[in-house]
């Protein structure tokens, strides 16, 4: 398949050009011209010429997934509500993306691959559209999709919210440490050097640290910007990722708490798919590449194999070692009880709130660590900036 650029016109007269994939050129001139389309011209897209899509926001996503549900059951036809959200959008890249979605379904494309061809949605997303096509049933899929994303919206506000304000107390502590060292113990450098005293070995050290800061500053920070800038990059990668994920599943607390996380997300991502009627091995395979952890994602894929050989799948994740036990319980519940998707959605439930009670209890004892920490550091450095004055005093009185 290969991309064209095309122009056209719609039954209004509105020009506009968009970009498809198809066989040919000729290909692609038929199918829009046999869906009522005025075709100007058809180019190929040159590589260079290629831009990357801006990914879609998920709040504004949602809202127009509510709006095209309620469109779709109030009886219009899927391509007309799209037309018509498409012209509602406020951001020109989100209502780009929506015109090329409406314009490739009223070409003939399913929903599922419209969507796809923009490369800016979820897999889960277009997975769950394709198992609605499927089953005929897209509405209640549609559904079920945004009940799934509200959750796990919702989940997400409240761990970043419980999070601002232990950040925001490191970066006071960074804050006052680098404003002590960098404009504090200079002022206290030049008073001792003109009294001409000895000074004690850490006010000495903390004056080394003082000068070398002010002097070599404004060479340091973009070393660690650069430092920290590769490691975003080298997270990014296959093995970045995977040596990122390892570290955190290793930490001693926190690290738990990140396999639980996971592990709600993957439950009630495959209950949704699961509801939607995918199979089984499908559904796996899309809640796999769905979440961060490669690990666990790696165990994922790794139990589809067994699955295909007739292992049920309480088994399957249980052999990969990295699943909780309570999760398999629960999951073997439900497939004995032949309500998988109900016990996956527990499962979500439990983990999620399990997540938050952790993270709660983890809080409460750092943010008194890190002001604590915060007053050691004031205190080790005004003990180093005035014992020297404290000694002076001392000579003087004898």
């Amino acid at each position: 398949m290969n991309e064209f650029t095309i122009k056209l016109a719609d039954e209004r007269g509105r020009v506009q050009e968009q970009i498809h994939a198809a066989a040919t050129a000729e290909e692609l001139r038929s199918r829009f011209t046999q869906a009522g389309y005025l075709v100007y011209s058809v180019k190929p897209r040159s590589a260079l010429g290629r831009t990357g899509k801006k990914k879609i926001k998920l709040e504004p996503f949602l809202v127009f997934n509510q709006q095209l549900l309620t469109l779709i059951r109030a009886g219009l036809p899927i391509p007309s509500s799209l037309e018509l959200l498409a012209k509602r959008q406020k951001d020109p890249g989100f209502r780009a993306q929506m015109e090329d979605v409406a314009a490739r379904v009223k070409t003939g494309q399913s929903i599922s691959e419209a969507f796809e061809a923009q490369g800016t949605v979820s897999l889960v997303y277009t997975t769950t559209l394709l198992a609605g096509e499927r089953s005929g049933n897209l509405e209640e899929v549609l559904a079920r999709f945004l009940e799934f994303q509200r959750v796990a919206l919702t989940f997400r506000k409240k761990l970043r919210a419980s999070l601002i304000y232990p950040a925001f107390l490191v970066v006071m502590v960074i804050g006052l440490f680098i404003f002590l060292i960098t404009f504090v113990v200079p002022r206290f450098a030049d008073l001792y050097s003109q009294l001409g005293t000895k000074l004690p070995t850490l006010t000495l050290l903390l004056l080394s640290l003082g000068q070398n800061a002010q002097h070599y500053g404004l060479y340091i920070a973009p070393v660690i910007a650069l430092a920290i800038y590769l490691i975003v990059r080298w997270s990014r990668t296959d093995s970045g990722a995977a040596t990122v994920d390892r570290i955190r599943i290793a930490l001693p607390v926190l690290g738990s708490v990140w396999v639980k996380y996971q592990v709600g997300l993957f439950a009630r991502t495959l209950a949704t798919l699961l509801t939607g009627g995918l199979p089984p091995v499908p559904s796996l395979e899309t809640a796999a590449r769905s979440i961060e952890s490669r690990q666990i994602a790696r165990a994922v894929i790794t139990s589809v194999e067994r699955i295909r050989e007739g292992q049920p799948l309480h088994s399957s994740l249980l052999q990969t070692g990295v699943f909780p036990e309570l999760s398999i319980e629960m999951i073997e519940v439900g497939e004995a009880s032949g309500a998988l998707p109900q016990m996956l959605n527990s499962v979500a439930e439990f983990f999620e709130e399990d997540v938050q009670t952790s993270l709660a209890a983890i809080m409460s004892l750092i943010e008194p660590i890190i002001l604590i920490a915060m007053g050691v550091v004031v205190v080790v450095v005004l003990i180093a900036l005035y014992l020297p004055i404290f000694s002076l005093n001392g000579v003087g009185g004898q």
